[in-house]
């Protein structure tokens, strides 16, 4: 449910129906616009705001919202949520291009790779930092090393820096080094995981699970955006179907259809998509014609010889090459990178 404030509503009128939506033990949730104020609420016997609230001054309509996820959706939130970070806007006109390794192994491939990757045009440099594997054999990450050399990346090159947390115990220590918290396939529907980065005052990069609905995914949202952090970004990055020659079957539909129901902005992952360097560049290309507000793709100077998704991962040149064609199709659907 959420109580739609009129135009003029003051901030004494906004307090007082927060207060007494208060009183009868329920949560709010306001979210300022820029014409009006909506004040969301959660819990039980929501039905006692109708009947009580309604004539308040500067309340215009008390809405019933029918959609499952309370927040995310545009019922609450018309207009389209901009995330605005140290220059860069997720969600408005640019397309933001993310960039990097998909583990960090070291000091100089992370530093060239963020150098090269920042003269191109990229905006946030990718990196892992705790690589959750499908082998405990498998390479894991260098943790809070990795963290640090993310951090004097960014030092260097300006470069916003995202990574991914994968344990409700990190969260602090992610958050020292990262700019962007991102919430891994794995763990989209880690609860706990969920609402501990919700609380950190971060932006969450969430990432659609490979079994998940759109709706499910938007739930997940809800979880980080009850703890009172709206900053969200969500993250189609393919999901398994019977097709079995990608890694999984890219679902560019899945931008347009979350967009309609969503004020979140969506960027899309084609590298772990696809699973196949070869594809990343056509699919970001197409992510960017069906209305993607980013793209993130892994970089490596020798794929080859990568610790983790080799396979995926663009060199540096052909991400130069590609960067040149992003540049050029975005401002044909309205965009600019």
């Amino acid at each position: 449910m959420i109580i739609v404030m009129s135009t003029g509503a003051t901030e004494k009128q906004i307090k007082n129906v927060i207060d007494k939506v208060h009183s009868y033990g329920l949560r709010t949730h306001p979210i300022y616009g820029v014409r009006k104020t909506v004040i969301g609420i959660v819990g039980d016997n929501k039905t006692v705001v109708v009947e009580n609230m309604s004539g308040m001054p500067g309340v215009e309509s008390i809405i019933p919202i029918l959609q499952p996820y309370k927040f995310a959706g545009r019922e609450a939130h018309a207009d389209n949520t901009v995330i605005e970070l140290d220059g860069v806007n997720i969600g408005g006109r640019e397309v933001v291009v993310i960039a990097g390794p998909c583990a960090v192994e070291d000091r100089k491939q992370l530093m060239d790779i963020s150098r090269r990757v920042k003269k191109c045009g990229a905006r946030i440099l990718r990196g892992g930092a705790y690589k959750p594997r499908t082998s405990p054999y498998s390479f894991q990450g260098l943790g809070e090393e990795a963290l640090k050399l993310l951090a004097e990346a960014r030092e260097e090159t300006g470069l916003l820096v995202i990574t991914e947390v994968t344990d409700p115990r990190n969260v602090e220590l992610v958050g020292k080094y990262a700019d962007i918290l991102q919430v891994g396939a794995r763990n989209m529907q880690n609860f706990a995981l969920l609402t501990e980065v919700g609380k950190s005052g971060h932006p969450v990069m969430l990432k659609r699970g490979p079994s998940s609905t759109i709706t499910d995914l938007l739930l997940a949202a809800e979880y980080v955006i009850i703890e009172g952090n709206r900053d969200i970004i969500l993250c189609e990055r393919g999901i398994t179907t019977f097709e079995n020659y990608t890694r999984n079957t890219l679902d560019l539909s899945a931008v347009p259809a979350i967009k309609h129901v969503s004020h979140l902005p969506v960027v899309v992952d084609p590298s772990h998509a696809t699973g196949k360097s070869y594809l990343v560049e056509p699919m970001c290309l197409a992510s960017i014609a069906s209305g993607a507000d980013g793209v993130m793709v892994e970089v490596h100077p020798d794929p080859d010889q990568a610790l983790c998704d080799g396979p995926q991962s663009l060199t540096l040149e052909v991400f130069e090459s590609m960067m040149q064609k992003l540049k050029a199709i975005a401002p044909i659907v309205g965009r600019e990178i």
